[in-house]
């Protein structure tokens, strides 16, 4: 999703869920892959972001979004870490990534942290799997078994970034059509949406519907009024480009505030509030359940999760294990070309 975020709890006996949703669409992947080879990498990957995180907790939320902006490109194959060289164009620098993307740092404390315990072993796809779910369960959203050994991309594609990521004003058509383009349907784009539970956006993403609303001269009628004033004061027109929480009632808790905020017009994007505000949708049922059934969402999020993270795999002899998440191996040459500049900011370019 063009202008995104996303995000996740814990869970219940029962699974129910709204679509038959498979645990993995890939049988080489397996979440005891590292049992052998690496079998505290799960432990690993979560004190690196659990220290992280007591000091900048929305790294939670920007960490979920960069799993979310690696799959929809070319698949979860780490393209998105992989910095600018003679031979690679970097995904950082696509509309939806540039000066918004949070994170990359991490990943590399994640991999040196890795890389010390079990050497040319992890690859840097299944650190951005775990590190999602394990920052779905510090943010109190649910946990999940994560299918792993997918291998690292030796490429990028800037060009598929522009054009696959969901844009933050993108209409509920426009929604499922890019859904669909990574095999998902719509539970499971009104699922990952609520990772919008959490996280902020920039004003940059969401100020026409404040202003100018589809070049109308008045805000979007769809926005709950005392919000909107609310939005002003946080984004005044031609002012800074500052950063709005997602959800105003618990904005660093994956829950289902996301869910009960469309239902009074509290939808921080337009492409949040569509799932619920276009008339006749098929959504609005989905979104409803979810408001008032935490469990249900929770259980669908991870579902839609696991799904999502099976997109065009690279397994076996695919690909490869980077030794450095930036560069593929033995071309390190692009590394301090992009020097992993991220934004300051919770910027979200795409509508995950």
């Amino acid at each position: 999703m063009s202008p995104l975020r996303v995000e996740v709890t814990v869970v219940c006996c029962v699974l129910v869920v709204l679509g038959a949703l498979p645990f993995s669409s890939d049988a080489q992947l397996d979440p005891s892959f590292y049992r052998d080879t690496c079998p505290n990498v799960h432990s690993i990957v979560r004190e690196v972001i659990r220290n992280v995180s007591k000091s900048d907790p929305r790294m939670l939320a920007s960490l979920i979004r960069l799993h979310f902006h690696d799959c929809f490109v070319q698949g979860c194959d780490g393209s998105i870490l992989l910095n600018n060289t003679a031979t690679i164009e970097s995904e950082q620098q696509a509309l939806p990534n540039n000066n918004s993307i949070r994170g990359l740092d991490v990943v590399n404390q994640i991999k040196t942290a890795v890389e010390s315990a079990c050497p040319d072993v992890v690859s840097c796809a299944d650190i951005l799997a775990l590190a999602t779910e394990i920052s779905s369960v510090l943010a109190q959203g649910p946990d999940w078994k994560v299918p792993l050994g997918r291998r690292d991309s030796l490429t990028a594609n800037r060009t598929l970034a522009n054009q696959n990521l969901p844009a933050p004003f993108f209409n509920l058509t426009q929604l499922k059509a890019a859904f669909a383009v990574q095999g998902l349907n719509t539970t499971d784009l009104v699922a990952l949406s609520g990772a919008h539970t959490f996280g902020r956006a920039q004003c940059s993403f969401f100020s026409d519907r404040l202003y100018n609303f589809s070049n109308t001269g008045n805000p979007d009628p769809t926005l709950n009024t005392t919000y909107l004033q609310t939005l002003r004061t946080t984004c005044p027109n031609g002012g800074p480009n500052n950063l709005a929480n997602f959800d105003p009632t618990t904005p660093d808790t994956f829950d289902k505030n996301y869910y009960s905020n469309l239902l009074v017009n509290k939808g921080l994007l337009q492409s949040d509030q569509e799932l619920f505000s276009t008339t006749g949708a098929d959504t609005i049922d989905i979104v409803n359940r979810f408001s008032s059934n935490q469990t249900l969402f929770f259980e669908n999020f991870k579902a839609s999760m696991i799904k999502m993270g099976n997109i065009r795999v690279l397994t076996g002899s695919q690909g490869q294990i980077r030794k450095q998440c930036n560069f593929v191996n033995g071309n390190s040459a692009g590394l301090a070309t992009l020097a992993t500049k991220e934004s300051s900011e919770d910027g979200m370019v795409s509508s995950i």
